[in-house]
C-alpha cells in the first residue's frame, strides 16, 4: 500500500462501545458488590444501646406505628402464624410447601427481593397455594447500620422484584437479624419506625418458650431445621388454626396486585439481575482463564527456551548447521526519510566480518537527504537506487530485482548490525529446507522509561516467542530489522506482497505455505531504534497488529492444510488468537475486576494474586535477559509496566480488531527517527557518541 493512497479514517465509535462495555461491567460489579455487602456494607448487627420503648415492650410481635405512637398485636389463642425467613432453598422450600399443603395450613414467607427475582416460580406457587408474602429486604442488610440510601433501596428494590416475579407488592416487613420484638432495640427501633412510615406492618416473632395454644407467631428458616420445627409444630393438637399474619389478625391480605406498568418495571429488574449475574459468571470464568493462560504462556516461554538452548548445544542429525555458509550475500535496505540513521546502518553493515556482500539502499521517494547521505558513502559494495514513493514492499521488490546473489538479507534503515551478525545470520541457510532466518532484534535507544519497557518486551516477548516458535516449527515472522532469505524462495512466493501492512509476517507465512522452514538465529544481533513517544509507539503497534490480523486472514486456509504448512497454520493461528487477540480483548475487564477486588473485596487477596503474577513474570523475564546476555537491573521497570504500558498495548489490539472488523483500510505510518539505535550509545552520552562515531567512520 502506498503511503499516499487514499484511505478512510480509522473508526472511532468502538471506543464508545468499549466505554459502554466497561460501564456495564462497572454497574454489574457495583450492584453485585452492593448485594453481597462488599459495598456500603450492612452485615453486622450493632449492639443494643437502649431498649425498645416501654409501650411496645409487652411481648406482642406485631408493631404498627401511628401518629399517637406504637400499637402492638398478637395472634389469638390456639392460632399460630407460621413464618419463614430468608432466601428460597431449592430443596427445602418446596418440601415446606408440600408439608403445609398436606396439613391444610397457610403461612407467611418473608423473602429476600434478590431471591424472589431468582425464583419467580416459587413466588407464584406460594401465592397460588394461599400463603402470604412479606419483605425481608432485598439482600438482608441490617437496617440498624444501613445508610439511608441503602435502606431505601433495600425496600424499593424488593417491591420491584415482587412485582416482576408475581405481580404483587406487600405491606409486611420483617427486619433482618431480628426475632422477638425486644430485639428491635438500639438503632433497629428508629429503622423500624422509618419503615412503618412507608406503610409497613413490622412483624417480629414470639419468644421460643411461648406455648402455641396461647397464640403464636413462630419464626423458622427455609432449611432442614426449619422444616423439622414446622412439622413438629403442625402436629401440635393444642392449635386449632395455622394461618397467615393477615388471617390471624382477621384483616384483608397485606399483599396487593400491582399495575401492569409496575409489573413490567419489576420484570426489567429481574432480567437485569439475571443478565448481570450471568455476565459476572462469564467474566469470572474469563478472568480465571485469562490468568491461567497468562501463567501458562510464561511457563511455555521458559520451557521452550530451555529446549531451544539444549537443541543448540548438541548436534542432531538434520539440524540446520551442515556446513559453513560463505556464499555472497545481497543486503537490501529500504529507506524512507531515514536521514538520521541511514549512515549508521550502512557503516555497521560495511564493518561486518562476512567476506562477500553487496548493499543496496532503496530510497523510496524520501523527502529528506536520505539518498544523498547514502550516496556519499564511498564504498563499491554500496549501491543506491532511487524510486518514486511506493511503500516498503515496493522498495524491497525493487532491491530484489537488482540483487546479484542467491542469499538476500533485509535490513531496516534504523538498524545497527553487530560485526558478526551477518555471518551468523546466514549460517542456518546451509540446510536446504530452510528458506528464511530470523535474527535477534534488540532495542538500542533504551535510556528512557518507554525505551526500557520496549526493551523488556523485545527480550521477554519477541525473542522468547521466536525460541518457542522454532522448537514448534511455526515461526510466524521474520522481522524487517534483520532477516535472511533464499532468493529463489522469495521469487517463488512472488516477492514481498503489499496486500497487508505487516509485509514481514505475510512473507513469512507465504514461505511456510510454500514448504520452506523458517528458523531463529539468536546469535545474530541487530540493534533497532524504537519509538520515543507514546504517539509514535501507538502508531507503530497499531500498524503491526492490524497487519498481523490481515496476514492471518489472508493465510487462514493454512489451518486446514496438510503437512508442515498445516502444522504451522494450526499452531500459529491458535497461539496468536489466544495470546495476542483474545487475552488483550479481555484485559480491560480483567483490570476492572482486579480494581474492584482491591477496593471492595479483599485487598490482601488482590495484592497476593497480583504479586503472584508479577513474580512469574519477573522470573521469566530474568531468564530471558540471561539468555540474551542482558543486565538484570532493568527488571525494576517491570512492575511499572503493568500500570501503563500493558494498558496501551491492549488498547492497540482493541483498536486494531475494530478496524479489521469494520473493513477500514489503514494507511502506512512512518516513524520520526533520531538515529539512536547504535548500541554504543547505551554506555556513552548521545552527543559524545555521535562525535566519536563520525570521527571513526569515513
Amino acid at each position: 500500500m502506498s503511503r499516499g493512497a487514499t484511505v478512510r479514517r480509522p473508526p472511532r465509535g468502538h471506543w464508545i462501545v468499549l466505554l459502554l462495555v466497561l460501564l456495564v461491567v462497572a454497574v454489574a460489579l457495583l450492584f453485585e458488590g452492593w448485594t453481597t455487602h462488599q459495598i456500603d456494607a450492612a452485615r453486622t448487627k450493632p449492639p443494643c444501646t437502649r431498649p425498645i420503648p416501654r409501650e411496645a415492650d409487652d411481648g406482642k410481635p406485631l408493631l404498627r406505628f401511628g401518629p399517637k405512637g406504637v400499637s402492638t398485636a398478637a395472634m389469638p389463642r390456639r392460632t399460630v402464624a407460621l413464618t419463614f425467613d430468608g432466601g428460597f432453598d431449592p430443596v427445602w422450600t418446596p418440601r415446606l410447601l408440600d408439608l403445609l399443603r398436606a396439613h391444610h395450613a397457610q403461612a407467611t414467607f418473608f423473602v429476600y427481593g434478590k431471591d424472589a427475582a431468582e425464583h419467580p416460580k416459587l413466588m407464584r406457587r406460594i401465592l397460588y397455594e394461599g400463603h402470604e408474602i412479606g419483605s425481608y429486604t432485598y439482600s438482608g442488610g441490617d437496617f440498624g447500620v444501613a445508610s439511608p440510601m441503602r435502606a431505601h433501596l433495600e425496600l424499593s428494590l424488593t417491591q420491584s422484584a415482587f412485582a416482576g416475579a408475581a405481580g404483587i407488592n406487600t405491606r409486611l416487613l420483617r427486619l433482618p437479624h431480628t426475632t422477638a420484638a425486644d430485639t428491635l432495640c438500639g438503632p433497629q427501633w428508629p429503622a423500624a419506625r422509618r419503615a412503618a412510615e412507608q406503610g409497613y406492618l413490622v412483624v417480629a416473632s414470639d419468644h421460643k418458650d411461648r406455648k402455641p395454644w396461647r397464640g403464636l407467631v413462630s419464626q423458622h428458616s427455609q432449611t432442614d431445621l426449619g422444616f423439622h420445627e414446622a412439622r413438629d409444630l403442625l402436629e401440635d393438637r393444642s392449635v386449632r388454626r395455622f394461618t397467615t399474619i393477615s388471617g390471624g389478625l382477621g384483616t384483608p391480605s397485606f399483599v396487593d396486585k400491582v399495575p401492569v406498568a409496575q409489573e413490567i418495571k419489576g420484570q426489567g429488574l429481574i432480567w437485569s439481575q439475571r443478565l448481570g449475574r450471568a455476565f459476572l459468571t462469564v467474566m469470572v470464568w474469563t478472568l480465571t482463564l485469562a490468568g491461567v493462560l497468562g501463567v501458562v504462556r510464561m511457563l511455555l516461554f521458559a520451557l521452550f527456551a530451555r529446549l531451544h538452548v539444549r537443541r543448540l548445544r548438541r548436534f542432531r542429525p538434520g539440524a540446520p548447521r551442515l556446513r559453513e555458509v560463505r556464499d555472497p550475500v545481497t543486503v537490501l535496505v529500504p529507506a524512507y526519510n531515514e536521514e538520521a540513521g541511514i549512515a549508521a546502518t550502512v557503516y555497521s553493515l560495511l564493518a561486518s566480518t562476512y567476506p562477500h556482500f553487496q548493499i543496496i539502499v532503496i530510497d523510496d521517494g524520501s523527502t529528506d537527504a536520505t539518498a544523498d547521505i547514502a550516496e556519499q558513502i564511498d564504498d563499491p559494495r554500496v549501491t543506491v537506487i532511487r524510486q518514486p514513493n511506493g511503500g516498503k514492499p515496493s522498495a524491497l521488490n525493487t532491491g530484489l530485482a537488482h540483487a546479484r546473489h542467491d542469499i538476500v538479507v533485509m535490513v531496516d534503515a534504523d538498524t545497527i548490525f553487530e560485526p558478526e551478525a551477518l555471518a551468523r545470520l546466514v549460517q542456518p541457510l546451509a540446510h536446504p529446507a530452510v528458506g528464511a532466518v530470523s535474527g535477534n532484534t534488540k532495542v538500542g535507544n533504551r535510556q528512557s522509561l518507554l525505551g526500557k519497557w520496549q526493551h523488556l518486551e523485545y527480550v521477554l516477548g519477541f525473542n522468547l516467542d521466536r525460541r518457542m516458535f522454532e522448537v514448534l516449527e511455526c515461526m510466524p515472522t521474520v522481522p524487517g530489522a534483520i532477516g535472511a532469505f533464499r532468493r529463489d524462495a522469495l521469487m517463488g512466493v512472488g516477492g514481498v506482497s503489499d496486500e497487508t501492512l505487516a509485509e514481514d509476517t505475510d512473507l513469512t507465512m507465504s514461505l511456510w505455505r510454500a514448504g520452506w522452514r523458517v528458523v531463529y538465529e539468536e546469535s545474530a544481533v541487530a540493534w533497532t531504534e524504537v519509538p520515543v513517544s507514546v504517539r509514535q509507539l501507538w502508531r507503530q503497534r497499531y500498524r503491526w497488529c492490524y497487519g498481523t490480523l490481515q496476514a492471518m486472514w489472508k493465510h487462514r486456509h493454512a489451518a486446514v492444510e496438510v503437512g508442515p504448512a498445516g502444522r504451522f497454520g494450526r499452531r500459529v493461528m491458535l497461539y496468536v488468537t489466544l495470546f495476542q487477540i483474545v487475552l488483550p480483548l479481555c484485559a480491560p475487564v480483567v483490570d476492572m475486576f482486579a480494581l474492584f477486588g482491591a477496593l471492595f473485596r479483599d485487598p490482601v487477596e488482590a495484592a497476593l494474586v497480583w504479586f503472584g503474577f508479577l513474580s512469574v513474570q519477573l522470573v521469566t523475564a530474568a531468564y530471558a535477559l540471561r539468555l540474551d546476555r542482558e543486565r538484570l537491573r532493568v527488571l525494576w521497570v517491570l512492575p511499572l509496566q503493568q500500570f501503563v504500558y500493558r494498558q496501551l498495548m491492549y488498547l492497540v489490539v482493541i483498536h486494531s480488531v475494530a478496524t479489521a472488523l469494520l473493513g477500514t483500510r489503514l494507511k502506512w505510518h512512518s516513524m520520526k527517527r533520531t538515529g539512536t539505535a547504535d548500541p554504543y550509545l547505551l554506555e556513552t552520552p548521545p552527543d559524545e557518541a555521535r562525535r566519536s562515531l563520525q570521527g571513526s567512520r569515513p
